[in-house]
């Protein structure tokens, strides 16, 4: 199961790190991802992120955290939450 908790706002390309704002739920070291978009179709592990360049475990609804992605992105490709069933 998927649960959509936010959107990418922006994605750094030299370093391959995107910004997620968290619009739902919460997101934790650990979780796995999915992102979407026109172009964009893949799943990954959150292995580290971070909050104003400090790493976090956890991150709750309306905040933004930066996170290395394995593939590109763009802005407004949603984010789901992959929930075991």
């Amino acid at each position: 199961m998927e649960k959509l908790i936010g959107k990418i706002t922006h994605y750094f390309n030299k370093i391959g790190v995107a910004v997620i704002e968290i619009s739902d739920d919460e997101l934790n070291v650990g979780d796995t991802i999915h992102i979407k978009g026109h172009t964009t179709d893949f799943k990954q592990v959150v292995n580290s992120m971070q909050i104003e360049h400090k790493a976090v475990e956890k991150a709750k609804k309306g905040e933004s955290i930066g996170m290395k992605v394995d593939s590109v992105v763009h802005e407004k490709d949603q984010v789901y939450k992959i929930i075991p069933e």
